[in-house]
């Protein structure tokens, strides 16, 4: 089961929800990149869940999968590789899919597990240290991440060898 933290939407200024104040995920320090090694030597792939922008009614969550793997694959690995992670997981109406080799870092909080961290800006792949995984982004529907849907929690899950 995916474990939920708290709203990374929230990077600035925290916000009042449904009773709940929601606040930012604090990074304590940056994995250097031996320790990200170390860090993914048995992990098969991470999950991660979060709510999407408000205006994707269909599709409420934002869906990231990070494969333990720099591999480029064909369309038809990829789509079968989306398939099997949406029928495991009971996610449903995919939108918006991004399937490709991408940077990834790592932060520790005060969260049990390292959070993935896509690494999208150019500043931000020149100042925290990375590895190449193939990344699979979208925006999804499930009912088995209601953190993410109802409650706007953001959280990720290891699988390891």
């Amino acid at each position: 089961m995916i474990k939920f933290l708290i709203n990374i939407k929230t990077w600035q200024n925290a916000i009042k929800r449904d009773k709940m104040e929601a606040k930012a995920i604090v990074t304590d320090k940056y994995f250097e990149i031996d320790e990200v090694k170390k860090h993914l030597k048995n992990v098969n792939y991470i999950l991660m869940a979060a709510p999407a922008p408000e205006k994707f009614i269909d599709t409420p969550i934002h869906f990231t999968i990070f494969l333990n793997t720099s591999d480029k694959f064909s369309q038809d690995v990829k789509s079968a590789i989306l398939d099997k992670f949406m029928d495991e997981n009971g996610i449903s109406n995919p939108k918006e899919v991004l399937s490709q080799v991408m940077p990834v870092g790592f932060s520790m909080s005060a969260q049990d597990t390292a959070m993935p961290l896509l690494l999208l800006k150019p500043e931000d792949q020149a100042s925290i240290p990375y590895e190449l995984m193939h990344v699979i982004d979208f925006l999804g529907n499930s009912d088995k991440f209601y953190e993410a849907k109802t409650h706007k929690l953001t959280g990720w899950t290891y699988s390891y060898n």
